[in-house]
């Protein structure tokens, strides 16, 4: 059964930090684009960051330079760490995986490529 379980979510003060995980299981492929989402209430769901199977990483403006993407291939998890919160990073926090040569092709930042997403985890930062 493939599956991607997240965890590492909670409440933070703005300024601190939070370091999410997601961990991969059933994946039979042997190159995956992975990526990080959030939806905020009221919001549209949006890319954080993803991962190519080369290594290669992409932010989005909001999280570029707080936020650090980074794999353990053996250990199968990828994890968010998330630094200089801001209350606006308040969110479910989502991971998604997909077999694929690169996260540059199709619609991976939009969301659209990825059929395998983990269940979330509530990240909320207070001012």
């Amino acid at each position: 059964q493939v599956q991607l379980v997240e965890s590492g979510g909670g409440s933070a003060q703005a300024g601190g930090s939070l370091r999410l995980s997601c961990v991969a299981s059933g994946l039979t492929g042997s190159r995956y684009c992975m990526g990080w989402f959030r939806q905020a209430p009221g919001k549209e769901r949006e890319a954080i960051a993803d991962i190519s199977p080369d290594g290669t990483t992409n932010y989005a403006d909001s999280v570029e330079g707080r936020f650090t993407l980074s794999a353990d291939n053996s250990k199968n998890t990828l994890y968010l760490q998330m630094n200089a919160l801001k209350p606006e990073d308040t969110a479910i926090y989502y991971c998604a995986a997909e077999e694929a040569y690169d996260c540059f092709s199709g619609s991976f930042w939009e969301g659209y490529e990825y059929n395998i997403w983990g269940q979330g985890t509530q990240v909320t930062v207070s001012s």
